[in-house]
């Protein structure tokens, strides 16, 4: 339940504008050519950034993904360069803290009654939208109602279906009415996709409550924003401009950032960590999170209906090798299970670890005793996926797993057949349990790439968010999660930490549990300290 929570506020200089093409044109030298130079001592140190914010300047931040499908949706947030125009263009009413903690936002409170099935959220006053209209009451059902819109619901709409409806008690205060009980409803309302928007919105011409105002947007190319004068926060955002670019891979990516190009990157390679931050002119911010990059098993198709054929596929994982060789030992290795830094994760479970004999016994008893043929479909869709597929497919091998790799671009990953893939991957931010299941693995979620429709699991999920009693609550998702340990479809091998990079002169920058690049996308926080 979330309380009021005082904010401490801190009052932050220019660069140049720049295009796609001027990256992509300007860009002459290899990722290997840049990277020997960063130590040839051509390159003089920069001082970090001292003293207190400094207002305006330009920044501009590059992140890999995306393309023609991209958007500015408050509610349809999709690849990594979505989910950062989202976060600052929009808030919603709560949000996940750098310490993964649940804050207040746009609301001041959020309080249940003693059944759990109404509660009342308190709006922080004197909230107005980039066109200078004060935010309401109004525009809070209205948003909700845009999301949950039966002809066209929104990714957020699967952990609304408990909503019965929302209800505007006067210009500050909401009342949630639930058809059953939830002790968790908070949480769904501190969702990125849940921002609230005015009654008529449209996300052609997007208006929100965030930092920053859309200025011009090129989908799979270039996002520009300006400063929103009516934002809320005292002092913030503190640049004039924020520029947000899509790169098609990693190494154009790093290439930007090392020719100073951009200013800062979002989710570098963790195998080039140490040597990107042998760069005397960049930081590396790394940070421990409960992300996670998974393999998706449809349980629905073959082979994984078949359950032992999930399981072998498991136990040919070398986790702690896919740590280092994929992450070069940046991470925490996974047992199959999401949610880590939820009370009811199923610490005590053994540790799943490889067993290439107990993997060849199981596809032999689900038909396959000369192994197994399978394609994996992967994409540059997160840092590191498509060097797991890799390690996975060596791996594999031993246990008679025949890998072919598929790497598509993220446009065709994303695209008509995402989600219908046999066998693929994804990639999920730090959630607790109960919202990732609403997102991923019941029949109405938007996102169940495993097509998982197991009754028993559905049964406890269901009776752990309607159960109060936090000890219980707790217990009900520890057994929920064992049915994931033992006949789940995901291969969730580890939890990468985030790293990410930027010039010497960016300040406010910090670690960020949440698993998003760059502090969270706050990009409100940052300034430019030093003259480019």
């Amino acid at each position: 339940m979330i309380s009021p929570e005082p904010y401490k506020h801190r009052p932050y200089p220019a660069g140049p504008a720049l295009s796609r093409r001027t990256i992509l044109g300007g860009v002459v030298l290899g990722l290997g050519g840049l990277l020997s130079a960063c130590g040839s001592g051509e390159s003089s140190t920069i001082p970090t950034p001292s003293g207190p914010p400094v207002k305006g300047g330009s920044l501009r931040v590059g992140l890999a993904g995306g393309g023609a499908s991209d958007t500015l949706d408050a509610h349809s947030p999709v690849n990594n360069p979505d989910i950062a125009r989202v976060m600052n263009l929009y808030e919603a009413l709560l949000y996940r803290d750098a310490d993964f903690a649940l804050r207040p936002l746009l609301a001041l409170s959020a309080t249940a009654d003693d059944a759990a099935l109404v509660w009342t959220v308190k709006l922080r006053p004197g909230v107005r939208f980039h066109d200078g209209r004060t935010m309401t009451a109004k525009d809070v059902v209205a948003s909700f109602a845009r999301v949950m819109d039966p002809t066209d619901p929104k990714s957020g709409a699967a952990a609304l279906a408990i909503l019965d409806d929302v209800v505007a008690m006067n210009d500050l205060e909401v009342e949630f009415r639930l058809n059953t009980p939830t002790a968790t409803f908070d949480d769904s309302l501190g969702q990125y996709a849940l921002g609230i928007v005015p009654a008529d919105y449209d996300p052609a011409h997007p208006v929100g409550t965030g930092p920053f105002k859309a200025k011009s947007f090129d989908a799979g190319r270039q996002s520009v924003f300006t400063r929103n004068d009516y934002y809320w926060r005292e002092n913030e955002p503190h640049l004039d401009e924020l520029v947000i670019l899509n790169f098609s891979d990693d190494d154009a990516l790093i290439n930007a950032l090392l020719s100073t190009q951009v200013d800062a990157i979002g989710q570098i390679p963790l195998a080039l960590l140490e040597v990107i931050g042998a760069d005397p002119r960049i930081d590396i911010l790394n940070s421990t999170t409960g992300a996670w990059l998974p393999f998706t098993m449809r349980v629905d198709q073959e082979p994984f209906n078949d359950v032992r054929v999930r399981q072998a596929f498991r136990l040919a994982v070398d986790r702690p090798q896919m740590i280092e060789q994929v992450l070069s030992g940046n991470g925490t290795v996974g047992n199959d299970l999401f949610a880590p830094f939820d009370p009811g994760y199923a610490k005590g479970l053994p540790q799943r670890t490889q067993d290439i004999p107990q993997a060849k016994k199981l596809l032999a008893e689900a038909g396959y005793p000369d192994g197994i043929d399978i394609e994996l479909v992967t994409a540059p869709i997160q840092s590191g996926a498509v060097e797991a597929a890799q390690v996975f497919a060596q791996q594999a091998a031993a246990a008679g797993i025949r890998v072919k790799i598929r790497r598509v671009d993220t446009t065709t990953f994303f695209g008509d057949d995402y989600l219908s893939w046999t066998f693929s991957q994804d990639f999920w931010y730090t959630r607790n349990f109960l919202p990732q299941v609403s997102s991923s693995m019941t029949s109405t979620s938007p996102f169940n790439e495993t097509h998982m429709d197991d009754p028993e699991f559905l049964a406890l999920a269901e009776q752990a968010a309607t159960e109060l009693d936090e000890a219980t609550r707790n217990s009900l998702i520890t057994q929920a999660q064992e049915i994931l340990y033992d006949r789940g479809g995901y291969i969730i091998w580890g939890f990468p930490n985030q790293a990410d990079a930027y010039q010497r002169y960016v300040a406010g920058l910090t670690p960020n549990k949440t698993g998003m690049s760059l502090s969270g996308y706050e990009f409100r926080r940052v300034w430019i300290g030093v003259s480019k």
